[in-house]
């Protein structure tokens, strides 16, 4: 049975048709009206239909990043949308036929991986996806863990030991202000804005490009620049310390980096596991988890939100 699967982010949305094994049929992509609630649900239901056209579809999944209820029916809160206490599938289901489901964009994007990626043989999986912000996913024997309001695994804020740095959700400490996309290029302009002669390639492209953007530390990255390097070790240091307190508490078998800076590979995961290592309780007697790149970049919200969607509607 085929699904659609719908991410909504906070430029654009995306949505895919998608079969039982995770392949993706027809895809497609609009912008994000992103501070008109309504509008949002009109491009959501849009796409649900296009996506349909001429094909048997059982169900819809939704992503979107934001605390999603215990219901999974409304957006509690959701930092780039303007959303607050929104009754999302209330007003995209009234417009269609087939049955829809919502889902936390992290949740879905660790699903997809554990079902048809880097997670796929595991049963206990931790994602963490690391752009804008720190998403993260748990799956525990198999199964997505959500908690009991609904709110489980917002593994961003998770406070980083000795951390005092402000974070989007309001507090101090989070990991996401040490360990996410937008933390490394606001460590790299700094850095720039420092006139520190390490940091002359990242001003060159920065001089080039006209502003230095995540696309310039990047490349710096793959030049091997060694400012650029030492920043991205910083922020694995941080998620590997966060990594491991994760463990002590999950004990999962796989821990998957996802998200637009996982495509930096060993050059982030080696300082991920190197910090978790130095961190991990009794780490020389216990069981060592397995660190992975995410396997799906893009497509991993709309693969996991229509594969949890096709299991939700299993179950009614």
């Amino acid at each position: 049975m085929h699904a659609v699967g719908i991410d909504i982010g906070g430029t654009k949305i995306a949505g895919a048709l998608v079969d039982e094994q995770g392949n993706i049929i027809r895809e497609t992509r609009v912008p994000t009206p992103a501070h008109d609630a309504d509008a949002i649900a009109d491009a959501v239901v849009a796409l649900i239909r296009e996506l349909s056209d001429g094909v048997e579809v059982g169900a819809a999944g939704v992503a979107a990043a934001g605390f999603v209820d215990a219901e999974r029916a409304n957006i509690v809160y959701a930092p780039n949308l303007s959303w607050r206490n929104e009754p999302i599938k209330a007003k995209i289901q009234a417009r269609l036929d087939i049955p829809v489901f919502i889902e936390n964009d992290a949740n879905a994007a660790g699903w997809a991986e554990f079902r048809f990626g880097a997670g796929v043989g595991a049963k206990h999986v931790v994602m963490l996806t690391i752009g804008t912000g720190v998403g993260g996913a748990v799956i525990v024997d198999g199964h997505l863990l959500r908690g009991g309001f609904g709110l489980a695994a917002e593994l961003g804020h998770v406070p980083l030991n000795g951390g005092d740095r402000p974070c989007g959700c309001g507090q101090t400490g989070c990991i996401e202000p040490y360990g996410s996309g937008t933390a490394l290029l606001k460590s790299a302009k700094e850095l720039v804005e420092s006139g520190d002669p390490k940091g002359a390639r990242l001003a060159e492209l920065a001089e080039e490009a006209g502003e230095l953007t995540g696309a310039q530390v990047y490349q710096a990255i793959t030049e091997n620049d060694s400012a650029a390097l030492e920043l991205l070790a910083n922020l694995g240091a941080a998620l590997g310390k966060t990594v491991a307190g994760i463990c002590a508490v999950l004990d999962p078998e796989v821990v998957i980096i996802g998200g637009g800076v996982s495509a930096a590979g060993d050059l982030l995961l080696n300082p991920i596991r190197e910090s978790y290592l130095r961190h991990l309780s009794a780490a020389a007697y216990r069981p060592h988890v397995r660190f992975a790149i995410a396997e799906f970049v893009n497509d991993a919200g709309v693969v996991g939100a229509a594969d949890l969607a096709r299991r939700e509607l299993g179950t009614l």
